[in-house]
């Protein structure tokens, strides 16, 4: 895993990149915010898709709601990276759709994408 720091109309971000998954459940996401804010003091993360266990994008199985809860309780502002058209489940993509009409958790095609929305 490296962290990047990027700085954008005046705020950090941290830019996580893993060849491997790093949140499979609620405690490593709060492992992974702890980690980056130590070593960067930023509160808004940019994280590929894959760096997610792929249960979290099966929303029967509770996991992307307990660990976006997490993140939303802790304040601490998520951009997730992938192409999410190749899930078919209607209630991911409303779930994308209203998460990106938010403030705190982004479901976003590229970094670009992710500095934008968490830098404003």
């Amino acid at each position: 895993m490296t962290i990047r720091t990027i700085q954008h109309n005046a705020v950090t971000l941290a830019r996580v990149e893993s060849e491997t998954v790093l949140i499979t459940d609620t405690e490593s996401a709060l492992d992974l915010m702890a980690t980056v804010q130590y070593q960067t003091q930023s509160r808004c993360l940019i994280v590929d898709s894959n760096a997610f266990d792929a249960r979290f994008f099966d929303l029967k199985t509770r996991l992307a709601g307990d660990i976006l809860q997490k993140f939303v309780t802790y304040q601490v502002k998520l951009a997730i990276i992938g192409d999410f058209s190749i899930y078919s489940s209607k209630s991911l993509q409303d779930c994308i759709r209203e998460s990106n009409q938010g403030r705190d958790i982004f479901f976003v095609r590229d970094e670009r994408e992710a500095i934008a929305k968490l830098s404003r």
